[in-house]
């Protein structure tokens, strides 16, 4: 009797941990599923993007906008080529492009350039096909820099064409990628640029970034579900209190 009392405990046991396993595996699926072919958390580690998103913003990235290729779904293996289900971004989306050079680094910027466009700057202000884009000059962005020191940039909000609005930065309109000559964009290719306009290495560079293939789109920026101040690394949990940037959780990105 105490025998058979000890197989049936053992066999609830092995019942209940193979539940468990299951539960688990489910999970585990549904999570791979999620991040590949649904939403994907990225962080941003650089300001080429301020003053829309700020080194230290965490951000969910909806897979599904553009449809799928194998930099979305595929972790950059030759499963297929082109995009399926999907089409063009906006201009003025903001969005996450695996690199051209490498075809692995992620990069995070604005949709500027359509297929077929002709875009330029000139003296700093955006031109698309041959048109100036309206930007209007607003209050100085004010940030801190790494000495504690207040640091102040002119800021604007630019409308483009399609009448979307964004804010950038400029330190100035006579940088290196102030003036550029016009690019125009090929087919099946994007534009792509930083709101940190002299501190963005972008589609203006094309030994670097150049024209991004609509196959390299990962997915468009949505909202924002954590923001820390720069410099503190997110498993620094005891820090949270104080450098949790509050104001910026669940914000959505435009």
């Amino acid at each position: 009797m105490t025998f058979q009392k000890q197989t049936a405990s053992d066999a609830k046991k092995e019942s209940g941990f193979a539940e468990t396993v299951k539960t688990v595996l489910y999970a585990v699926i549904i999570a791979f599923g999620v991040r590949t072919f649904a939403f994907e958390p990225f962080n941003i580690p650089s300001g080429s993007m301020i003053p829309t998103l700020l080194i230290g913003d965490y951000l969910f990235v909806s897979k599904f906008s553009y449809g799928y290729s194998k930099h979305t779904v595929g972790f950059g293996l030759p499963l297929f080529e082109g995009r399926i289900l999907g089409g063009l971004p906006e201009r003025g989306d903001v969005a996450v492009f695996k690199l051209p050079r490498d075809n692995k680094t992620d990069y995070i910027k604005r949709v500027i350039g359509l297929p077929g466009d002709t875009i330029q700057m000139i003296g700093g202000v955006l031109h698309i096909n041959g048109q100036p884009v309206k930007r209007e000059r607003i209050e100085d962005y004010v940030a801190q820099d790494g000495l504690g020191r207040t640091v102040r940039t002119a800021q604007y909000v630019e409308t483009l064409p399609e009448g979307r609005t964004h804010r950038i930065i400029e330190e100035s309109d006579n940088g290196p990628l102030d003036n550029t000559p016009a690019y125009k964009v090929p087919a099946d290719h994007l534009f792509m640029m930083g709101d940190n306009r002299d501190n963005s290495l972008d589609s203006r560079v094309p030994a670097q970034v150049g024209f991004v293939p609509v196959e390299n789109l990962v997915g468009r920026a949505e909202f924002l579900f954590f923001s820390l101040d720069e410099g503190t690394r997110f498993f620094e949990v005891w820090r949270w209190p104080v450098d949790l940037r509050f104001s910026r959780l669940f914000s959505g990105v435009r």
